[in-house]
Order: C-alpha cells, then structure tokens, then sequence
C-alpha cells in the first residue's frame, strides 16, 4: 500500500519524466519532419528513412496539430505555436473540400487529394486538433472550421441508427474498410464513437453549443447502452448498421483509452448524473484491463477470435498510464498509481526508440524486442498519443499533489 506522500514523491517524478521525454525527444522528432512546403513529411520508415513525396494523412496532421497546440497550452513556448499554426495552415489550405465540405482522407507531398474518402472518424479528429489550436491561438478562423465539421457530420452522416461512417467524397454511403480489421466489415465501430464524444467534448468546451452538448449525450448514452457489455466491463468493438455486435474482438488500448476520454466528457458536460455513472464505468473497465491485458510489465494488444496478440503497441502502452492514473483519480486504489508506473517504466526501457533520430517503437514484440515493421512516422503514427500522455501525467500529477 502506498502511502499519500510517496504517491507525491513518486508522482512528481513520473511527471518530470513525462515532461522530459516530451520536450527532449518526442516533440524534436516531429519537428525534424516538417515541411518546408506545406504540413509534414507523410512518412518515416521503422529504418528512419524519410519519404519526401509520400501521401500526407489528414488523420497525421490533425493529431500533429492537437499535440503541438496542446503542448503549447501547457509549456508556453512560441516555437510550439509556430509549428501548430504550419499543421493548421496545412489542413485548412489542403486538406479541406470546398467543393462538397469535409476532410479528405489524405492528400500528395504537394496538397492535392489523394484518398478523397470522407470518413466521420476524420472529422472528429479535425475537429480535436482545431479545438486545441483555437485554445491555444485564439485564432476564430479554426473554431469556425470546427463549427463547420460539427455541422457537416451532423447533416451528412446520421442514419437511423446513429452515424455512419464511411462516404465518398460527395457524401453517398462507402465501404468501411478504413476501420475495419480481423477480417470483419463492420457498419459501425466503437472507434468511432469514441472519437467522436472525444471531439464533440473539446467543441463544448470552446463553444457551450447546446446542439453539441445535446449529441455528445446522446453518444455517451449510445456507449453506455449498446457498446459498453456490464458483464464483461468491457467495449464491444465492431457492429453491423444496427448496432448489433460482430465478431469477437476485445482492444485493449481501445478500453483503458474510453474509460478516461468518457470521464473527461461527463467533466466538461458538468452533468452528475453523468459524471457519476461513468466513473464507475472507468474504475470496472480499469480494473479488468489490469486483470486480463497486464502480462509482464505491459499491456498485451487485444483479444480477438480465442488469441490473445502479445506484441506491445505504443499507443496502448500510453493510453494505458493516462487511463490508470484517471481510475487511481476516481478511486483511491494505489494498485492502479503502481499500474500506471509500471507501463512507464516498460515504455522507457522498451517503447522509446533510443537511436539516433528515432522516437517511439510503434510495436514491440513478447519478447521486448521491436518489430521494425510498422512505420516511424505515418498515417497512423502519430505524436498525439505519447504526447498526450505525457501532457496528462503532468496535469493530473499535479492536480493530485496540489490537493
């Protein structure tokens, strides 16, 4: 059991850590890939080979301008807001169509669209990052782009079920390939849904738009009923167009990253009915994470189909501090302040990419020994998952010993 003053003593060094390895490796590395000619290079190979002309991911950038926005809320350093406001000029020249709104998927080296796909988890991710470009510069020119996609996906998307997800670029219905995986073509995702309350939460925040409130609790109450399984304190994942669950799929990363994003939402909602509800739902899906996915000082990957995938990914690594710290938060329980050090300490001596020029190994084997598969820097990996987790250590660590 430990004591409150070593929660202190040990909480405040996992939060210099954090701020080290942010303002030391993490942030430098995305620094190195910016573009001279617009946002940032599209790709990095697992051999830190750089590809100029590669593909730029309107995902990337978004989460590139969210982790260099909210870096500099917390940090305070006018090089972080210059490199924020290239990734916001870069999505709003490029990667906005004017001709039938929305993100696009993707677009060249050089901003021409590339995968046109307008995808609903796209927009929530805009959405985010523009929230927190708008926090941080006051620019009303992103809060107005966030309006304008809050107000697209909410006239293009919906079906009667929900949302949909996947759309051509004029709007009609597409395959949902994008997020879809182990073999399954799911309608619906929890993903999704996650993304969405995640943005929908930071839009309230700026705007207090009864509109927003109104859908974010709608999104809460849809997890609550249909995605969230009370028996097994877990997130069901994929779903056909009527929310019905398909396969057999357990993230995870996915559930130990919900159980935090959900309480921030009833936070920002200042709703106890809410807030209540879902902090028990955090501490159960917490605790049985700790109890199924935890193996050897890490987080396995997911469940799916009677295998458990053991490689070590490094946004679940991260998700994981961030969402054992919020249920120590919410609980007391030190068993999950120690769970939270742990994967810190897996990350540091594993995770991290300690080359020259590196930054984080996307996967890591069993056996602690990195996969070199996926890539450095990409459509998907991204600085927003490490950095946030280091930008959150540091402000719940020191919202727990200013108490």
């Amino acid at each position: 059991m430990l004591r409150n003053e070593e929660v202190i003593e040990q909480g405040r060094a996992l939060a210099a850590d954090c701020r080290r390895e942010l303002t030391e490796h993490i942030l430098p590395f995305w620094n190195q890939l910016s573009d001279p000619r617009g946002g940032f290079y599209g790709r990095m190979d697992a051999a830190l080979k750089l590809y100029p002309d590669a593909p730029k991911g309107v995902i990337l950038h978004a989460r590139i301008l969210w982790a260099y926005s909210s870096a500099y809320l917390a940090l305070q350093d006018p090089a972080l807001l210059e490199h924020a406001a290239h990734a916001y000029r870069f999505l709003r020249t490029y990667c906005y169509d004017k001709a039938y709104g929305g993100m696009f998927w993707s677009v060249t080296a050089q901003g021409e669209p590339c995968d046109t796909i307008k995808h609903t988890y796209n927009q929530a991710f805009c959405i985010y990052g523009l929230c927190a470009y708008y926090r941080a510069s006051g620019d009303v020119t992103a809060l107005e782009l966030a309006e304008k996609l809050f107000d697209t996906i909410e006239e293009k998307t919906p079906d009667a079920y929900g949302y949909g997800e996947a759309f051509t670029r004029d709007w009609q219905p597409a395959d949902n390939e994008a997020l879809s995986e182990n073999g399954l073509s799911a309608v619906k995702t929890m993903n999704t849904v996650l993304h969405l309350v995640e943005a929908y939460t930071e839009l309230y925040r700026v705007t207090r738009r009864e509109q927003v409130a109104q859908r974010l609790r709608w999104l809460l109450d849809l997890t609550r009923n249909r995605i969230y399984d009370p028996e097994r304190c877990a997130l069901r994942v994929f779903f056909d167009g009527q929310w019905n669950e398909i396969g057999d799929v357990y993230s995870y990363g996915h559930d130990i990253e919900a159980s935090w994003l959900l309480t921030r939402a009833c936070d920002v909602l200042e709703d106890e009915t809410y807030t209540a509800a879902f902090a028990e739902i955090a501490v159960r899906i917490a605790g049985k994470i700790q109890s199924c996915a935890l193996e050897q000082g890490a987080l396995n990957d997911e469940y799916a189909a009677g295998n458990i995938n053991k490689k070590r990914v490094w946004w679940v690594e991260a998700e994981g501090v961030v969402g054992f710290l919020n249920a120590y938060q919410l609980s007391g329980d030190p068993a999950f302040f120690r769970t939270a050090q742990q994967l810190w300490r897996y990350i540091r001596t594993y995770q991290i990419d300690r080359r020259e020029g590196g930054e984080w190994h996307a996967e890591v084997a069993f056996d602690n020994v990195p996969m070199q598969v996926f890539d450095m820097a990409g459509p998907w990996k991204c600085p927003y998952h490490n950095s946030r987790m280091c930008l959150e250590t540091m402000q719940r660590i020191r919202a727990m010993t200013q108490g």
